[in-house]
């Protein structure tokens, strides 16, 4: 007698076995958002709670590596940057190109050179630059190019009643308060170590706008001031030592 099995026609009117009889899809089969259920349903609050944990964390992250808030302590740069306001300061503006350019508003570290805190000023001069005090109408001078400031100047105040004549070491920034008459800036500090100069090094990051109060929240436009003045001096006239003039 044959004994060897027969092979039967499979039924096709069953469903194929599946590869988990209780049902239950595999690991590769459960939905991604089966984990998020799984934490928010955890939290009290749930999605709401998670929502704002998420939001935060973001907000952290930006503060310790791309921008933080900065707060106006004084009235050194009106009239467009009132006390108390809050401006975000943009820590990686520098970081992958040129530093510092003329008519940027800039956070640094006054620490050795201005005092042991944080200081927002606009940039006037950089590395090179021969910056004077003033030509025949008032207005600051860089290499030999006079600058219309009245676009962001606090309104009644001339651009400067310190007069100085000096040339920015390389690597250093010349700045100024925009509210020239209550600020102290590299003015105030020609004959101090450093001559008023600030180190690029000690910039923490570029003013980009205000974030508070809402009211006044909005862009710091940047200025066109100074997009005529040459790289180098080109009037003629022999350059002062760095440093030099009168505080």
């Amino acid at each position: 007698m044959d004994t060897e099995a027969q092979p039967t026609e499979r039924d096709r009117s069953l469903p194929p076995h599946p590869e988990h009889p209780s049902g239950t899809p595999g690991p590769e089969g459960r939905s991604r958002s089966a984990l998020v259920s799984r934490i928010t349903d955890r939290l009290p609050g749930g999605r709401v709670t998670a929502t704002l944990l998420l939001c935060l964390l973001f907000l952290l992250a930006v503060n310790l590596f791309v921008a933080r808030p900065f707060e106006i302590p004084s009235g050194s740069m009106e009239k467009g940057l009132r006390v108390g306001d809050r401006v975000l300061v943009n820590e990686l503006a520098y970081a992958f190109g040129d530093g510092p350019a003329r008519g940027d508003v800039i956070v640094f570290d006054g620490t050795g050179y201005f005092g042991d805190a944080d200081y927002i000023k606009r940039v006037v001069g950089v590395g090179g630059d021969h910056v004077v005090c003033c030509d025949g109408e008032g207005r600051i001078r860089v290499n030999g190019r006079s600058v219309d400031e009245s676009g962001f100047l606090f309104p009644g105040d001339s651009p400067s009643t310190v007069p100085f004549d000096v040339v920015v070491p390389e690597g250093r920034l010349f700045v100024l308060g925009d509210h020239r008459a209550d600020s102290s800036d590299s003015r105030d500090r020609l004959g101090s170590p450093g001559g008023g100069m600030v180190p690029v090094e000690k910039v923490v990051g570029r003013a980009e706008g205000v974030v508070w109060p809402f009211g006044r929240a909005g862009r710091l436009e940047p200025t066109d001031a100074y997009t005529g003045v040459p790289a180098q001096e080109t009037s003629g006239h022999g350059a002062a030592p760095a440093g030099g003039g009168h505080g």
